[in-house]
């Protein structure tokens, strides 16, 4: 009888920790498994997590965490990163002649950035999302209260203590 040869689906506090590791060093779940054939098909790993089985809910979603600073890590080393940044010109004989800046790789830099930015500014939009500041400003003085006006003077909504 020939051995069932697939994908594991049983936990084990090993494979456990191969996926934690992984996701910590901002990988996503689903590049994790579909470049480790030893590893559960990513439905399986979310329905642990969903289950919290054996408890690996928690050092999941702390994983995850420490992988989102692991993407904020990465877009400074993107944005450093200047190879492939210019390419060789040719003239119409092939012979280089110069230098050009190489748009196509440029952008894809910058869409690998702003992803990654978006990214954690949804996830974790305390310690990575835009800051609002409101400010305001009334255009003629408000009384801080309503003691000094007459009852016909009171806005409907003042409580007159």
């Amino acid at each position: 009888m020939a051995e069932k040869k697939g994908r594991p689906t049983r936990y084990t506090k090993a494979i456990a920790e191969k996926i934690c590791i992984a996701l910590m060093e901002g990988k996503s779940l689903r590049r994790i498994c579909s470049e480790d054939e030893d590893l559960p098909d990513e439905s399986t790993i979310r329905k642990w997590a969903y289950k919290d089985l054996n408890g690996f809910y928690p050092q999941y979603a702390r994983a995850r965490d420490i992988g989102i600073d692991s993407m904020v890590d990465e877009t400074l080393d993107i944005a450093d990163d200047g190879t492939n940044d210019w390419q060789d010109r040719l003239s119409d004989t092939g012979e280089v002649i110069g230098e050009q800046l190489n748009h196509e790789h440029v952008q894809r830099s910058r869409l690998r950035i702003d992803t990654r930015k978006w990214y954690v500014s949804k996830i974790a939009p305390n310690r990575y999302g835009n800051k609002i500041e409101q400010q305001h400003s009334a255009e003629e003085d408000v009384p801080d209260d309503y003691s000094g006006l007459t009852v016909d003077e009171t806005p409907p909504d003042a409580t007159v203590l």
